[in-house]
């Protein structure tokens, strides 16, 4: 089993990123954490020096190619990294599909995808050049399955889920681990209390970063979870595309 003890975490402000920004948070360690909400990022630092760990908290949109370029070198070059995790998404579709405004479409694929491209770029050759490492993808059950909502949500997280098990082939040879993370729902703020649509099987954010950081550990090539809803994709993907499209009330 893996130990990491240079760690980047995106999305570190809320959710899955807060918890395991602070699981992870122990003397020795080093976290570079980044967040779109300044005041929150302030607070999981503190919590995370609180523990012991020595933290880098820095305010840098995923989307901005060149600040996480120049963020991340900074970072690597005082602590090289053994762990990050591209984990900074949003969900920001309209009830349905935003069709009616491809702006929303457009950011979201922005920060779910080119957010993820930003992280690792950076990071990636040096990971290759010292052959040790691991890289955690934060995709989603969602990207198994053109879902009739959250489209652009759906799309983006396919779109890194499959990257990332492909450049896991790539990267073995050079000694990095990577890690497509697949989380069904949890409780965040991306899975309010009042959404318009069902969320079975909601886990609590403690017990998914629990289940990711024992996935990174062994190096797994995909942490898919809960099971029951991660069965019930799979079977669904199973069906012939039409009987699956009528399930959904596509028709």
């Amino acid at each position: 089993m893996k130990s990491f003890k240079s760690i980047v975490i995106t999305g570190a402000s809320s959710g899955i990123g807060e918890a395991l920004a602070i699981d992870y948070a122990a003397p020795g360690v080093t976290l570079a954490l980044c967040g779109r909400d300044a005041e929150r990022l302030r607070a999981v630092a503190e919590k995370c020096r609180a523990k012991g760990a020595t933290v880098d908290a820095g305010q840098v949109d995923v989307a901005d190619r060149e600040a996480m370029a120049g963020w991340l070198s900074r970072f690597d070059d005082a602590h090289p990294v053994d762990l990050v995790i591209a984990n900074a998404g949003v969900s920001i579709d309209n009830d349905k599909h935003s069709l009616d405004e491809f702006a929303r479409v457009r950011k979201t694929f922005a920060i779910n995808v080119d957010g993820v491209f930003n992280t690792i770029e950076p990071l990636v050759v040096r990971l290759m050049e010292r052959r040790q490492g691991q890289i955690g993808i934060v995709s989603s059950l969602a990207g198994f399955f053109g879902l009739p909502v959250a489209a652009s949500y759906n799309g983006s997280k396919a779109a890194i889920r499959v990257w990332g098990e492909s450049i896991r082939f790539v990267l073995r040879k050079s000694g990095v681990g990577v890690s497509v993370i697949c989380p069904g729902f949890v409780v965040t703020r991306m899975t309010p209390a009042d959404a318009p649509f069902p969320m079975p099987f909601l886990m609590p954010v403690d017990r998914a970063s629990s289940i990711i950081r024992r996935g990174l550990s062994r190096d797994r090539a995909r942490i898919a979870f809960p099971f029951p809803l991660k069965a019930a994709i799979w079977f669904g993907n199973a069906l012939p595309a039409s009987w699956a499209a009528r399930l959904l009330g596509g028709g």
